[in-house]
């Protein structure tokens, strides 16, 4: 199994080559990187967001029905995202069919008032996008405040995980892994 992000037009250029090698170095798994040839729906003109699940629908069914893709697929957007009953999200994943998604709009510094670095993007993308990827591959959210597992409910709680599993998600990924 390996992975296939699909970098949005709207997210900071030549963030693609850094993000993918981490998260194949987090993961332990291979990554590509393409241009996401989709357009995203899901825009609720009301929120000024767009519905992350309405985003993953849309991909299952033109990767993974249509496309018959079987790589864990992840999709970088700049588009802020929420879904039903939460203001807004980071990121979202459906384990069952291998997609999610990550937003890079609430994990840039500017969000907050303060200057962008590149780095900082690049940490929290794969921090996030790791996390989400390991949702696909059927692991849960883990309480080590340190792990990629973890769900941040701030960006200070993200900036303070770590860009690795902890030992306990780490077995997890290991036998979903050689199970497939």
């Amino acid at each position: 199994m390996s992975i296939l992000i699909f970098w949005d037009n709207d997210v900071p250029e030549g963030l693609q080559q850094p993000v993918a090698r981490v998260i194949s170095d987090v993961l332990d798994m291979s990554v590509q990187v393409q241009e996401n040839p989709i357009m995203l729906r899901g825009y609720d003109r009301l929120r000024n967001q767009n519905d992350a699940s309405k985003i993953l629908g849309d991909m299952q069914d033109f990767y993974t029905r249509k496309m018959g893709c079987r790589d864990s697929i992840l999709i970088v957007t700049g588009k802020d995202l929420y879904i039903r009953g939460r203001d807004f999200v980071f990121g979202l994943a459906r384990p069952g069919v291998n997609v999610s998604i990550v937003s890079s709009a609430r994990l840039q510094n500017s969000w907050y008032g303060r200057p962008d670095r590149d780095e900082d993007l690049i940490d929290r993308l794969v921090k996030e996008g790791s996390h989400e990827l390991c949702h696909c591959m059927g692991l849960d959210h883990c309480n080590n405040p340190e792990c990629i597992m973890f769900y941040p409910q701030t960006l200070d709680e993200l900036d303070r995980k770590r860009k690795t599993l902890c030992p306990k998600c780490r077995e997890n990924q290991n036998i979903y892994k050689f199970t497939d």
